[in-house]
């Protein structure tokens, strides 16, 4: 018996397990090989074991069996030991790469070893595979009024399993189509709700075995994850318009504070009007309008040279004193000493009185 070739992409079993001959009268050898009617086609589950049945009948003498060989791997064997008309061949510890085609082949050889008669038969051996256990996922938020997907996927089956998703108990249920999707295996939930929380149980099956998983699912009536983004997202907005308002305040604060301490080096002194020796004057509104000194800088050596100029004090304002004849009886000015409500030098230049330099009289009372 030999596995017959299938094409290359496929891993398969190929033996030559007897090669069977045997010598009988030319006349009367008639080879016929049998196989179970309707059972030309089997079926294994993977892991355990199977036999090609397979035997033969010689109309006539056998004379002799002609020891044949035996080409397997572990695993496989002759159900019964040769020489026998039953030539059944036994697989055990079935693997998926063990499905294929399987021949038997017997030969009828004459005495000088001419092949007189050949018989063959062919049987097909399909190793199946029960689901190895799926993975269930969730897919999608599980909040009220959403949609999420249960997903179930079984990566080694043979032949394709399929899916059958229902809830535990106590709330037990059963999905259809269309919200299963049998082959593929996800559960489509709509418009969820707080009852619908639960535990789904997914199984898949086949033919020779089956295996499942489940999934939690939780429904939750908070916020999405989009309204939580939503709230980080403008609290950091308000946040930092909060800060630029505060610095823009602050800002213009300063601002405003720094043109009254603002000290300018080439602003031009107040202009002030003098005053004639010898004057004082007060304003009819009890304020403080013009006090100068008369008292004239003498040089040490004698009176100051006529045109020179006298140094006096005066403070700025805005009353003008009324003209002053000068003398004319040839008598030189005295200083006149400050009146008692007098202001001194020091307090006027407490008071910001700027010194100016007025033209001196002459003897004869004109301005030089």
């Amino acid at each position: 018996m030999v596995s017959l070739p299938r094409p290359p992409a496929t891993s398969l079993l190929r033996f030559l397990f007897l090669g069977l001959s045997t010598l009988a009268s030319p006349s009367q050898a008639q080879l016929e090989l049998h196989v179970p009617s309707g059972l030309t086609r089997l079926k294994a589950v993977e892991g355990s074991e199977v036999v090609l049945p397979a035997w033969y009948t010689v109309q006539g003498q056998v004379l002799a069996y002609i020891s044949g060989t035996t080409s397997s791997k572990n695993g496989v064997s002759l159900v019964y030991a040769m020489p026998s008309q039953n030539v059944s061949l036994r697989l055990q510890d079935l693997q998926e790469k063990d499905s294929g085609s399987y021949r038997c082949s017997v030969n009828v050889q004459d005495h000088q070893g001419i092949k007189r008669s050949h018989s063959s038969k062919t049987l097909e051996l399909s190793v199946l595979v029960p689901p190895a256990p799926p993975s269930c996922g969730l897919l999608g938020v599980p909040r009220v009024g959403t949609n999420v997907t249960l997903s179930c996927q079984s990566l080694r089956s043979k032949p394709a399993a399929q899916y059958q998703w229902e809830r535990a108990p106590p709330s037990a249920q059963v999905f259809f189509a269309p919200a299963l999707d049998a082959i593929r295996g996800s559960l489509s939930l709509t418009n969820l709700s707080s009852p619908m929380s639960g535990v789904y149980i997914c199984r898949a099956h086949n033919e020779v075995g089956s295996a499942q998983c489940n999934v939690t699912l939780e429904v939750s009536t908070g916020p999405g994850p989009t309204v939580v983004a939503g709230a980080v997202v403008g609290t950091l907005v308000g946040l930092g318009l909060l800060a630029g308002l505060v610095l823009l305040y602050q800002r213009r604060s300063k601002a405003l504070e720094e043109p009254a301490n603002d000290i300018k080096e080439d602003a031009t002194a107040p202009r002030t009007l003098p005053w004639p020796k010898g004057s004082d004057t007060i304003s009819k509104n009890g304020t403080l309008s013009s006090v100068t000194s008369a008292r004239a800088l003498r040089h040490p050596q004698g009176p100051p040279r006529p045109g020179a100029l006298t140094p006096t004090l005066s403070l700025s304002s805005q009353v003008l004193p009324s003209p002053r004849l000068p003398r004319t009886d040839g008598a030189q000015p005295q200083p006149i000493s400050p009146s008692p409500g007098g202001v001194s030098s020091s307090a006027l230049s407490r008071m910001g009185a700027v010194p100016v330099m007025v033209p001196a009289q002459s003897q004869a009372g004109s301005l030089v």
